[in-house]
């Protein structure tokens, strides 16, 4: 049996513990061992949740650990994946019975899938992506590792969204249609047309924000 190690004990994390005893796994391969988090009272005023057992920085990786990554911003999320990697940590996927797998998708390691999402025929999914609950991925798309895809958000089929993107509530990415690397796609958003790389667009059709 082993020991599943959340990182991130924010509302995130909360969310995150519930899906792993949601999951098939659950009892079966793994019990949820605890957070680890820098905020030692992050769980302060709430119930039934296992302990903090240290910062990411301080853990030491003990036998039967695995780990999954419950941080909304990719860039953390990169940051704390490659100090557990570093150490010798392994991750594992956590995808919600509801959600569906089509035909020859395949994906990569560290996954993160709630309830209800919808992953089309011939779809590619790299390490480390998290899908919030009701997204839909339309046949033949392509989504690159790191990124993070919120609740709601849909991509055509044939879209991409290359490495470190991130994809907010009910986002919607048009068929064909790229996102490069490192972008950010705002809440209610309509993508018509390739996002440049390291921006944040938003609006519908979306448009590039500048701050």
């Amino acid at each position: 049996m082993k020991n599943l190690i959340i990182i991130g004990a924010r509302g995130y994390g909360r969310e995150v513990c519930n899906l792993a005893k949601q999951c098939a796994g659950y009892n079966k391969d793994y019990v949820v061992k605890g957070f680890l988090d820098d905020k030692v009272d992050a769980l302060v005023g709430f119930n039934d949740y296992p302990e903090i057992i240290s910062s990411v920085e301080e853990y030491e990786i003990q036998e039967n650990d695995v780990f999954t990554c419950a941080l909304g911003s990719v860039k953390w999320k990169k940051h704390y994946v490659e100090l557990i990697l570093s150490k010798g940590g392994k991750f594992i996927n956590l995808i919600h019975p509801t959600s569906i797998f089509n035909s020859n998708v395949q994906f990569g390691n560290g996954l993160i899938v709630f309830m209800y999402s919808n992953i089309s025929n011939d779809c590619t999914i790299g390490d480390f992506v998290t899908i919030q609950g009701f997204a839909g991925i339309g046949h033949d798309s392509k989504i690159g590792s790191w990124s993070h895809l919120n609740a709601y958000s849909f991509m055509g089929g044939f879209a991409v969204l290359e490495e470190e993107v991130c994809l907010n509530t009910r986002a919607t990415v048009l068929p064909h249609i790229t996102v490069r690397k490192g972008a950010t796609v705002g809440a209610c958003s309509l993508v018509v047309k390739n996002v440049k790389e390291n921006t944040t667009v938003f609006g519908v059709p979306a448009l590039k924000l500048k701050f």
